[in-house]
């Protein structure tokens, strides 16, 4: 009973303590059919926060129609508004027809693929739906390897929007927020289990060999000699976040050179996102990384 309500708490405080969201919000959260989503899903409604879930309906087969009826049984039992997207309907195909026809012409990893076009959904469905913030179920786990993998492939302006919020001045933006921010994969489990959530628990099958394997396997190494590598990781990130993001304003990292000058204007840009000449979404460029996927596809039409 203690572990439950300390995990409670801990999502709790997070929310508080980073001004995540406020009773007046309209909350989307981002579900897969997954313990994450689903406990944070489940966590915000018990905090009387206003929720509904958004699910894209991927169709990788069984996996999707497991996960999907997950989320609407679950819905349904906490009485809780599901919006399903199915991909389909949004681009005439599945998510494997559509990484197939890309990687056919361009060599991107599956997971690559699969992340950019489901955010692009996620924010222009969200904002349909009148969200004013968007929750995803990211945890410690999976914020301690998106640091490194930023870090190793050094994409330094990629971690200016690192933190349990990201906030946009771009209207067409729905401002997003991680509550499970500092919780483990291995508590989330727990916690899930413990409700009997009915939740899947295996991973995507289209998830092999991605580099976020590679940094997972890194970390857990790392963890298992000092516990506690990835919370001090994260929490140290946060700490000098600040001064590195004044820091690439300024241009003053590395060397005042010309990849400092470049450094400095694509934080420019990314601070002030402007329009997808195509789709009209937020992007930081002429086009957003959906429309360019799309464009490599082939495919004419973009909603």
């Amino acid at each position: 009973m203690d572990f439950m309500n300390d995990f409670e708490t801990k999502v709790r405080n997070t929310v508080k303590d980073y001004k995540l969201a406020t009773k007046k919000d309209k909350i989307i959260v981002a579900c897969s059919g997954g313990k994450d989503s689903t406990v944070v899903l489940y966590l915000l409604k018990k905090f009387g926060y206003n929720v509904e879930g958004l699910i894209i309906d991927l169709l990788i087969g069984k996996w999707s129609d497991d996960n999907l009826e997950n989320a609407k049984k679950f819905c349904k039992e906490q009485k809780i508004k599901l919006n399903i997207v199915n991909i389909r309907k949004e681009f005439g195909c599945s998510i494997c027809h559509i990484r197939m026809g890309i990687q056919s012409k361009k060599k991107l990893n599956n997971c690559m693929i699969c992340g950019v076009i489901k955010r692009w959904l996620l924010n222009k469905k969200s904002r349909e739906q009148g969200g004013t913030k968007l929750v995803t179920g990211h945890n410690l786990d999976d914020e301690a390897e998106t640091l490194l993998m930023n870090l190793f492939t050094g994409n330094p302006e990629l971690m200016l929007g690192f933190g349990p919020k990201r906030n946009c001045p771009n209207k067409k933006f729905v401002h997003r927020i991680k509550p499970l921010f500092f919780c483990t994969n291995d508590e989330i489990r727990k916690y899930s289990k413990a409700k009997k959530f009915p939740v899947l628990y295996d991973p995507c099958p289209c998830s092999h060999g991605a580099f976020r394997s590679d940094a997972r396997e890194f970390i857990a190494e790392l963890e298992k000699k000092e516990p506690g590598t990835k919370e001090k990781l994260v929490r140290n990130f946060l700490k000098i976040l600040p001064k590195l993001q004044e820091q690439i304003k300024l241009g003053v990292t590395g060397r005042r050179s010309e990849g400092a000058k470049k450094e400095n204007l694509k934080t420019e840009k990314l601070e002030t996102r402007q329009h997808c000449a195509v789709c009209k979404e937020p992007t930081m460029n002429e086009l957003c990384k959906r429309c360019e996927l799309i464009k490599i596809l082939g495919l004419a039409r973009a909603k």
